[in-house]
């Protein structure tokens, strides 16, 4: 485990210092367990702003550690925010993506200071490349993917630059038609437990579709049926 805090926890206490934030019940959603995974799932409401998600996932008897942290905005037309912490055997990824689900384009300036960020970690060696996926259209380049080992306290700084930079932004965005913007998310949710992929199908085989579904819809993207 990071010495520093917890990826899912940094994100939460920094909201926190902005917005007030109301947890939902997920009964047995909360932790599940099989085949010696777990998966244990933090959800909350920001009135007026949007959706807040934290999974973590243990496995191999805690040889491989996983944290997720999902800001789905609704209330502002930001970009879409997923972030990824993977430690395996030793060694650890840092993932932060932006998705293009706005209503209209993002800044270019605003994207500039993401684009910074990267600029900084760019000695570190970059996530192995994986084959084509469908979101990588609606992928910003100024995103991260960094791994290795002996990286944890650079790796934990480039996750909260960006959480920082994301939550100055969305400070003083404008407000948007925020159903318009609940559609976008939805269309994203929708289609990436449509199309799977490692964690999605990983899921699916454990628990079952209509799980996975309520997993990656409701909890982590908060689309409501």
């Amino acid at each position: 485990m990071r010495s520093t805090q917890g990826l899912g926890d940094m994100v939460r206490t920094l909201l926190e210092q902005q917005y007030m934030l109301k947890k939902e019940e997920l009964g047995a959603d909360a932790r599940l367990s099989k085949k010696g995974m777990v998966f244990e799932t933090e959800a909350y409401e920001i009135p007026d702003l949007g959706h807040f998600c934290i999974l973590r996932m243990n496995a191999f008897l805690g040889l491989m550690k996983m944290e997720t942290a999902v800001l789905a905005v609704t209330g502002k037309d930001l970009p879409l925010l997923n972030l990824d912490w993977v430690r395996a055997f030793g060694k650890e990824t840092q993932i932060v993506e932006l998705y293009d689900t706005q209503l209209t384009p993002y800044p270019e300036k605003a994207l500039a200071e993401f684009d910074a960020l990267r600029h900084r970690d760019g000695d570190l060696p970059a996530q192995e490349a994986k084959a084509a996926r469908w979101y990588d259209a609606i992928l910003y380049p100024c995103s991260y993917h960094k791994a290795g080992k002996g990286l944890t306290e650079r790796l934990a700084a480039a996750a909260r630059g960006y959480t920082e930079t994301f939550l100055r932004q969305l400070a003083v965005a404008p407000a948007c038609d925020a159903k318009a913007k609940q559609a976008k998310n939805r269309a994203f949710a929708e289609r990436l437990f449509a199309e799977g992929g490692p964690a999605v199908d990983q899921v699916t085989r454990l628990f079952g579709p209509e799980t996975a579904r309520r997993l990656i819809l409701h909890h982590m993207y908060g689309v409501k049926d």
